[in-house]
């Protein structure tokens, strides 16, 4: 899914790569805080301190890290990852936002972002337990509506 955001796409690729940047924009309500520096290339990582207990379906596994690493990177074009947590198997899903320049209805300069998920590679035994994705399309396009308003108004830094 995508939508126009009102800002250029290196103003949205500098939140996508900022740890406090998925921070602003999660949606879910999982994720609570982050460790780490700016991404800046494919391999670069941080960690994401989650809650499950937003989400209500595994309230048990409570708060616990992951770490984020950086798959694609393309500078204020694509962004992707892999989260690795502490079950096992691994999943081996993947989250990335695709950017192109726009032109808003105001004649102002924008950005066409694009949200996707991909679940196609995750490990059988997850794909046996039939319960992914785990964030829905909803919470995706919600997840572009607040990128839009955290580029406009900006984010805390951590």
């Amino acid at each position: 899914m995508d939508r126009l955001v009102a800002a250029t796409p290196p103003e949205v690729f500098s939140v996508l790569c900022d740890p406090q940047g998925h921070v602003a924009i999660d949606s879910s309500g999982m994720l609570q805080g982050a460790t780490g520096e700016p991404v800046r290339a494919a391999g670069d990582t941080f960690v994401v301190h989650m809650d499950r207990e937003a989400l209500d379906d595994l309230p048990e596994m409570g708060r616990y890290d992951v770490t984020v690493t950086i798959r694609d990177l393309v500078p204020d074009r694509h962004v992707s990852w892999t989260v690795l947590g502490r079950v096992r198997p691994q999943i081996g899903h993947v989250y990335g936002y695709l950017l192109e320049p726009a032109e808003l209805p105001d004649g102002t300069a924008g950005t066409r972002a694009t949200s996707y998920y991909d679940w196609s590679d995750i490990h059988p035994d997850w794909r046996a337990a039939g319960i992914f994705p785990v964030i829905s399309e909803a919470a995706l396009r919600a997840t572009l509506g607040i990128l839009d308003r955290t580029v406009r108004r900006g984010y805390p830094r951590g």
